[in-house]
């Protein structure tokens, strides 16, 4: 029923996949409820006016977790294990931003038969808000 991603093998050094989504007033809310995060910077826009972006933002974390759908669905796929990421990010998300999250391989580490890939977060006007790093291990590996 489910196709498992691609093995250490499989994967090729510059391969790349992305997932695209736009950031909606319900999935700030959620994340808030989800991550007990409720910083007025996110939830009160009265607040938010008063603050350097001078309206709300989303969490910098429910951005960040548009990478779970690539790891997990798209590059490598289903039976992926990640190890660690590293994000920084460059430009607050605005509710309404539609935002592409994309990876590519960038080292095989034989040693682990983990894959090192570079991380990109941009938003609809092509602006890069976020960037990284992730290494993972494919399915099969383990």
């Amino acid at each position: 029923m489910y196709q498992k991603g691609k093995t250490f093998d499989e994967i090729q050094i510059g391969e790349k996949a992305s997932f695209t989504k736009t950031i909606t007033e319900t999935d700030i809310y959620l994340f808030a409820g989800i991550s007990g995060d409720f910083n007025p910077l996110h939830v009160d826009e009265e607040y938010a006016k008063t603050t350097a972006f001078g309206t709300r933002i989303a969490h910098g974390g429910l951005a960040a977790s548009l990478l779970a759908p690539v790891l997990g669905m798209k590059l490598p796929g289903l039976g992926t294990i990640a190890l660690e990421t590293l994000t920084k990010f460059r430009k607050p998300v605005f509710p309404g931003d539609t935002i592409t999250c994309t990876v590519e391989v960038k080292e095989k580490i034989p040693r682990l038969k983990a894959v090192s890939m570079n991380i990109e977060w941009t938003n609809q006007k092509n602006e890069t808000i976020g960037k990284g790093e992730c290494k993972v291990i494919p399915p099969g590996a383990v």
